[in-house]
């Protein structure tokens, strides 16, 4: 069983941190789980101009490939003026329908307004209901404020990303029996 992470922002590093708490606590549950991470920001991803995902090249090829070969997912996305990053929404563009399609998606995303989360209701799982994904019951919304000195360090928060790690390796696990 292979989870990627993917941290959906070209800037800053609050979301990246986030999501690799995710993938390390999957792996403190499971050791023989695969998880690898792709930082949208270490890739020159093309916008979507509509083509066959197929003929795109270079890092663009590379992530829809990676993205492809996935059996689950962690998206992580900062906020901004509410909505996710257009770099998170290109990737989304850019993957055909059926990569996602049964596949277990888990959530998190890095705000500074505690209203914020509803992105994540309001966008996001409508996102994943077109890939027809299955969707972990809970997500992790992280405030600006639990960050210190680029570690997540509000205890509540480890809680909620233990939370969604179990649920995303228990939902896939009955995807795959």
């Amino acid at each position: 069983m292979k989870i990627l992470g993917i941290s959906g922002t070209i800037v800053g590093s609050k979301t990246k941190i986030a999501v690799e708490k995710v993938l390390e606590a999957i792996k403190e549950l499971d050791s023989n789980i695969e998880v690898e991470l792709v930082d949208l920001k270490e890739y020159d991803v093309q916008f979507c101009d509509g083509r066959d995902p197929k003929t795109y090249m270079g890092d663009t090829k590379k992530v829809i490939d990676i993205v492809s070969s996935a059996d689950s997912y962690i998206i992580g996305t900062p906020i901004f003026h509410g909505t996710m990053p257009g770099t998170l929404k290109n990737l989304f563009d850019l993957l055909p329908v059926e990569v996602m399609n049964h596949k277990v998606i888990g959530f998190v995303a890095v705000g500074g307004n505690h209203q914020h989360y509803l992105m994540i209701e309001n966008q996001l799982k409508p996102i994943a209901g077109y890939f027809k994904s299955f969707v972990a019951p809970n997500y992790v919304f992280v405030h600006n404020n639990h960050f210190q000195d680029n570690k997540l360090v509000n205890n509540d928060i480890l809680k909620e990303i233990a939370r969604l790690s179990k649920e995303v390796v228990m939902m896939q696990k009955m995807t795959t029996t």
